[in-house]
């Protein structure tokens, strides 16, 4: 039997996965855009650049780094301590929409990890506007 084709594989695996949450921390700490969200994020981001790239790896497809360190995600019960509201996740977007514009990969495999993502940031709002 094969393994299975997951968009881990599709976009380039554990690199590929890498390079895009480089890029996405990257545009959150330069972009003025950003300034909201990077605020809510330690000066130095290693520690929530490994979370990410642990958390999109098993979310994508590939091995379940975190849930295999943390347990089950609970991403929306892990974020309630932050003030979620539409702006801040505009500004996730803003940063995520660029880092997977500059990821190569199959045009429809972006349009919908883009589509899943912004629902997923969405799913994080956690008070009005």
């Amino acid at each position: 039997m094969s393994e299975p084709v997951t968009p881990y594989k599709l976009i380039g695996g554990e690199e590929a996965v890498y390079d895009l949450v480089e890029r996405f921390y990257g545009y959150m700490n330069d972009l003025p855009e950003a300034r909201g969200i990077r605020k809510m994020h330690a000066a130095d981001l290693r520690g929530a650049k490994t979370k990410l790239f642990k958390y999109l790896s098993g979310w994508l497809g590939g091995p379940d780094l975190y849930q295999a360190e943390f347990g089950h995600p609970r991403l929306r019960m892990r974020h309630f301590p932050f003030a979620i509201g539409q702006d801040e996740r505009d500004q996730w977007m803003f940063c995520m929409s660029k880092a997977l514009a500059e990821t190569p990969m199959d045009e429809e495999l972006r349009a919908g990890l883009h589509e899943a993502l912004a629902n997923l940031a969405t799913h994080m709002i956690n008070r009005e506007a």
